[in-house]
Order: structure tokens, then sequence, then C-alpha cells
């Protein structure tokens, strides 16, 4: 005798939903106006409440009449009542709308979640030179939202976008970073800098492509926009006399006379007119450079990240 239980099917799952019920399900508003008859015993009251007409209300009724094949109201000079098939269509509209009112408010709380905090990650350049600015025009706009900022090289960046740790980026790189889509917010430009008593300030012709490659220069780390924008516009570059990882770090080493450094305008504007380091011409290199908002591909930004995005952007979304 065998000992092998019987075959017994596994239990079916629910059933695939029926592709015509869409055409038959009344839109959430219609159920609406059916429960607000059944409340007030009129079409006319309950098309006021709704703030529709009432010709829009009888209309309603008749397409869901139509669509359900069924008649739910009986209309009179006495008012309007439901037939028995529409007391039934009636108690299973208010199940409807009360788990569709169940269902905005749990979305609505998802949202307010998101909403309750932006985490941001921006290049040390736009970190301290733009983005305090754009932030303090988001507060208005978003008062209760808690943001967050890390700031760090480009590629840093990058990575807290792909692990999700971060729901807007901004850098400053010659290239848009891999997994991530991205739009130009500002440009930028990148000048050679030295300490006053520097050589190069002594010179008659500026500086080009071939010196800037060959001469050992105060670099930022390996990932840094600033660093992969010059080696790209100059074809490679020299073993680094110092590197380092901020812009501040850098601009007192080139100040104390360490060395040349090539750093964003934006960030020696105040030097450079107090004269604490001087600009050096240069020629035949392209040192201008795009900065970008960026986020993971596919994903648009939403709720808070939406908005400051479109404020960097001057308001267009």
């Amino acid at each position: 005798m065998s000992t092998d239980e019987p075959y017994a099917p596994e239990p079916a799952g629910p059933a695939p939903a029926d592709p015509a019920l869409a055409h038959r399900m009344p839109a959430l508003g219609s159920l609406q106006l059916l429960l607000a008859v059944a409340r007030l015993g009129s079409l006319g009251r309950a098309a006021e409440e709704l703030g529709i007409s009432q010709p829009a209300a009888s209309g309603r009724v008749r397409a869901m009449e139509r669509d359900l094949g069924l008649a739910l109201v009986d209309r009179s000079p006495r008012g309007s009542r439901l037939t028995p098939a529409g007391a039934l269509v009636t108690d299973w509209a208010g199940r409807v709308v009360e788990a569709s009112a169940a269902f905005d408010a749990g979305v609505q709380a998802l949202r307010d979640r998101r909403d309750a905090r932006l985490r941001v990650a921006a290049s040390l350049t736009i970190a301290e030179y733009l983005l305090p600015g754009w932030l303090i025009a988001l507060r208005p706009l978003r008062p209760a939202t808690a943001v967050s900022l890390r700031a760090g090289n480009s590629e840093a960046v990058a990575a807290l976008l792909l692990d999700g740790e971060a729901d807007l980026g901004f850098v400053e790189g010659p290239a848009v970073p891999a997994g991530l889509d991205a739009v130009t917010v500002a440009r930028d430009r990148l000048v050679v800098v030295t300490a006053p008593g520097h050589p190069w300030t002594r010179r008659t012709a500026p500086l080009d492509a071939a010196e800037l490659s060959g001469r050992p220069l105060i670099l930022r780390e390996e990932g840094s926009g600033t660093r992969q924008v010059l080696a790209e516009a100059v074809g490679g570059l020299a073993a680094p006399l110092l590197e380092l990882a901020s812009t501040t770090a850098l601009k007192a080493a080139v100040a104390s006379g360490a060395g040349p450094a090539v750093l964003s305008e934006l960030a020696v504007s105040d030097e450079l007119a107090a004269g604490r380091l001087v600009k050096i011409p240069v020629e035949g290199v392209r040192l201008t450079r795009e900065l970008r908002a960026v986020w993971p591909a596919g994903h648009p930004p939403v709720g808070p990240a939406r908005d400051l995005l479109a404020l960097t952007r001057g308001g267009r979304g």
C-alpha cells in the first residue's frame, strides 16, 4: 500500500481582476452623490451639498443606472427615494467611500512624512557658496521641512544618491555621474591663483595648458569635480604638490606661499578682492564648467526636493 499522500492542488490565489470592472464601477463622486440622496431624500439638496447643479446630479444618477443596468432612484414631486436595488448599492457605496477616505489619508500621511525632511548632498563649492542662498529661499515655501546637508566631492555625492541616502544632489564635475539624471543650475569658472609673492605674479605672458599640466599644483583629492575639470582641460596633471580635501584648507595653503592652485572663482572672490591671493592669466585653456543638480535616473525630485530644484533654476520647475 502506498504511503504517498493524495495529491491536493495548492489553494488558488485571489481571482484576477475583471478587466471589465473599470467600465462598470461608478466614479467616486457619483457614489458620494448616491449617499447624499439616501441621507437627504432629495436629489436637489444632494446636488447643493456637493456643489453641483441639479441637472448635473441627475445626469450622474442616470449614468450610474445605465452603467450598472439597475434603477437606483425613484424621483417624484415629493422627493427622491432609493429603489431596493439602490439601497443595496448605497450600502456598498458607503464602504467604497470609507475605504477611499482611508486610502487618501494614508497617502497623505506618506507625503507628510516624506516632506518633513530634505536630504541634500553637494560638492564643496556649491555647498559653501550657492546652497546657503537657495536654502534660505526654500524656507518660506517649506517652513516645516528639516534640511540636512552632506558635503563631499562629486563622486561622494553620486554615491549618496545611488544608495538612497540623499534626495537631491549637486555636483561640479565635467560629466553627469553614471546612474543619475541632471540639469544645469549654474556655471562657474576656474582660476589659477597664487600668493602675492609667487614668481608667476611677475609673468608677462599668460600660462598655457602645457605649463599647467606640467607644474605640480596644490590640488583637491581624487574624485573632486574641480580636479576632474582641470585635468580634462589641460590633458592631465603632474603629481600634486599637496592634496587637500577642503577648499578652505587649499586657499590657506596657497596664501601661505606653498604653491599655486586652480580654484572656483566663486570660492576665491573675497581673497582676490582683499589681495590675499592673485589671479594668474591663462590662455588656450577652457576652464568654465557646469554646476548640476542630480538625482537617480528615472526618479525626478518630488516634494521639497522638487521645490529646491525649481529655486536653483530661477523658479522654473
